[in-house]
């Protein structure tokens, strides 16, 4: 199997997925509480149907945030790591910045992805073999040389608590921004310069993303300092770094107290 094959079917997925949460209307939209204190639709229900229906073939594993998760997956080689609708609160709420996001997994790493931001008009896809293109044009992550000015977007729950103030009035620009998964589709098209977190994150959220990043030539690690291997049993990564690669050093220096307190 090809990988541009998985991309066309990724494309495909994310156009359905597109139709389908077209017929809902974000801000005036009704949701329930789930576990965790998360709201769920019709519309996170709708759309992981629709991925489901469109893109695991015979000997794939799946893992979404609105499917019962089974160990299954974890004896595939190559398995859909999905967040149907990431960003949901933002969604309820009216706020323009959710997402649908799909990931593939090979051998525990994220070789190929998919974001779209439908009230953006915005289209991310790609793969570590053949790069990124945004809304089909090639994009690559911003090619910054230092830290000094660049701005990072973070979470508005972060940001509230004064997770970064101490660097907001440094090298860096905190813009709070809803979902992870929007955050690093917009650093892998080249239209913000990283984007962190250090609180945890499921596998989910962040599966097409990593490999988005990386493909555009960023780098991506959790905050033990490692690469993000997927499709782990508990499917739970404790925060993740998401820069261009030529600020993946001066990132690790600057976030080490930060991280350091976390444990």
């Amino acid at each position: 199997m090809s990988r541009t094959d998985d991309l066309k079917r990724i494309e495909a997925a994310l156009a359905r997925a597109c139709a389908v949460v077209s017929r809902f209307t974000p801000g005036e939209i009704e949701h329930r509480v789930k576990s965790g204190n998360d709201p769920v639709t019709e519309a996170d229900t709708s759309i992981n149907d629709c991925l489901l229906e469109t893109l695991p073939r015979d000997g794939e594993g799946w893992l979404s945030e609105e499917t019962v998760d089974s160990e299954e997956r974890l004896g595939k080689e190559r398995v859909w790591v999905v967040d149907p609708l990431d960003g949901t609160r933002e969604f309820v709420a009216g706020i323009a910045e959710w997402c649908i996001s799909i990931g593939l997994v090979e051998n525990g790493r994220a070789v190929a992805g998919g974001i779209a931001v439908p009230s953006h008009d915005l289209t991310v896809i790609g793969s570590l073999e053949t790069g990124v293109l945004t809304n089909g044009q090639k994009t690559t992550v911003r090619p910054h040389a230092d830290v000094d000015g660049i701005t990072v977007l973070a979470s508005r729950s972060e940001v509230r608590r004064g997770q970064w103030d101490r660097w907001n009035a440094g090298p860096i620009k905190v813009e709070p921004t809803g979902s992870v998964a929007y955050k690093m589709a917009l650093v892998a098209a080249g239209r913000a310069d990283a984007t962190w977190t250090l609180v945890p994150k499921h596998e989910w959220d962040v599966a097409g993303g990593t490999a988005l990043v990386l493909a555009a030539g960023g780098a991506v690690w959790t905050v033990e300092g490692e690469e993000p291997i997927f499709n782990r049993r508990h499917p739970l990564f404790r925060g993740l770094i998401a820069v261009p690669g030529t600020l993946e050093d001066p990132v690790r220096v600057l976030l080490a107290e930060a991280i350091a307190e976390l444990d």
